[in-house]
């Protein structure tokens, strides 16, 4: 059977990641979190000082690009691929809130993209993968064989990201959580450089009042179609 590229876009907090890893393991493709890659940069231009409130110094972070390493690398025990910044592991610090309330602020500056979105298409040449993002079926994979657009409303999103931070100690409200998540759809949908927006040929998976099984069974479907496709065309 032959392989193909599934790009999955979506809003915050859609689970587009959990979907993604259950496809790929089902499937036995290479998983690639592109807003792992994100926040890494986040977390480094935090580290670095380069934020004042939520002001970036865009010009010292873009300065810094050309040192940052980034990497996936496989935890053996686990099978889950953990991002790696600088060599470091930086999975436990790069889903903390004062990464998520900034990482939008990082991602629409031009030069980040264009480095990520470099790095991301390498990735896929050889097809085979599961990518999720903001823009893999739009710009990083425009000709993906499957793309799905995951969305769900923002108190839903906010609800299961407020319960995912408390379940690892983390001390916000839900209302911080839901200021963050609109803000973040803001950000996306309206900035000029690769925005988030829905390819006209992805397939939308409104998971708003699905479980988790309910969902993958929707995208297992039709990614096994995508590839049937592939085989005949």
């Amino acid at each position: 059977m032959p392989d193909i590229i599934i790009a999955i876009d979506g809003h915050s907090s859609t689970g587009k990641s959990t979907l993604a890893k259950k496809l790929a393991k089902e499937l036995g493709y290479a998983f690639i979190d592109t807003g792992a890659m994100y926040r890494a940069v986040t977390l480094h231009a935090l580290r670095k000082g380069y934020f004042n409130n939520k002001q970036l110094n865009t010009q010292a972070l873009v300065a810094d690009l050309a040192a940052m390493k980034l990497r996936f690398i496989c935890d053996t025990q686990t099978g889950k691929s953990e991002m790696y910044l600088n060599g470091e592991n930086v999975e436990a610090f790069i889903r903390s809130m004062d990464v998520s309330e900034k990482v939008s602020l990082v991602a629409i500056v031009p030069e980040v993209r264009q480095k990520l979105v470099a790095q991301q298409h390498d990735m896929g040449i050889e097809k085979g993968i599961v990518m999720d993002g903001r823009d893999i079926g739009t710009v990083v994979f425009p000709d993906a064989e499957l793309k799905i657009f995951m969305t769900a409303s923002a108190e839903i999103r906010a609800k299961r990201r407020f319960e995912e931070l408390s379940a690892k100690g983390h001390q916000e409200t839900y209302e911080d959580v839901l200021k963050n998540v609109i803000e973040r759809d803001d950000l996306d949908s309206n900035r000029s450089e690769s925005p988030l927006k829905k390819a006209p040929d992805s397939k939308t998976l409104d998971n708003s009042y699905l479980s988790q099984d309910e969902q993958f069974d929707i995208a297992l479907a039709w990614a096994k179609k995508a590839i049937a496709e592939t085989v005949h065309s």
